[in-house]
């Protein structure tokens, strides 16, 4: 997958150079909105927020932990380049980062105390992406749709004080997984040009799994994919 995104970025820049010079106008990009992660439901068995469900709670003890409250602010930026009157390609940098207080469901400590940890996931994606833009990047309302492929950056961590069910002790610990994930992403939106400027909004779908060790989390896997909902603000030149 790294090789499929490394050749997109290649064709962008060859489309780049290809272009006519009048049509090669140039967007900086800057978007912020909310990412959703992908509900626990449509998760693989193997993903650890599927496994930490079965133990861990996050306000209600009866439900587990709740995908909802992972739900956060994502913010970045991409270079757009015109490819034609119809085409766009771009490179794009993002952030997301949300911390999550769980607890055991269904055990306390022997003062009767919630045993808690925190659950920290941070994504940084890189995407590569392809624009076509039925109305053409002159009209007055700019729609379009997109696809291309992100590699995403994670750190998933969980930080507090666990049960070993082996003697039933508790104890305090920090687990950390990190690494790089690869997939497609999926976009959609519009915008409205007023001169060297544009305002817009988009929707964007990326799916990717990160690996994680079994050997600190109940999971081998880290489920990064969900939606993304962007107002979006550009400068044109």
């Amino acid at each position: 997958m790294r090789r499929l995104l490394s050749s997109i970025a290649g064709a962008f820049v060859i489309g780049l150079l290809a272009a006519p010079i009048a049509s090669a106008q140039q967007t900086v990009n800057f978007f912020i909105g909310g990412f959703t992660p992908r509900s626990i439901d449509a998760r693989d068995s193997n993903d650890v927020l599927v496994q930490d469900a079965a133990i861990l709670a996050t306000f209600d003890r009866n439900t587990g932990i709740s995908i909802n409250e992972f739900n956060s602010v994502t913010f970045g930026g991409e270079w757009l380049v015109g490819l034609g009157n119809f085409f766009e390609g771009g490179l794009g940098l993002g952030f997301y980062s949300k911390t999550v207080p769980t607890s055991y469901a269904d055990f306390t400590d022997k003062q009767g105390n919630e045993i808690q940890q925190d659950l920290k996931l941070r994504v940084v994606p890189f995407t590569a992406t392809v624009r076509f833009l039925p109305l053409s990047r002159h009209s007055g309302v700019v729609p379009y749709i997109g696809g291309g492929v992100g590699v995403f950056g994670y750190r998933y961590s969980e930080t507090g004080r666990f049960v070993d069910f082996t003697d039933n002790s508790i104890f305090n610990a920090n687990f950390v997984g990190s690494g790089s994930a690869t997939g497609p992403v999926v976009l959609g939106g519009v915008r409205v040009p007023a001169g060297d400027w544009s305002i817009g909004g988009e929707i964007r779908y990326q799916s990717a799994k990160g690996d994680l060790s079994t050997q600190d989390f109940l999971g081998s896997k880290i489920d990064l994919s969900g939606f993304n909902y962007l107002f979006t603000i550009g400068f044109h030149f």
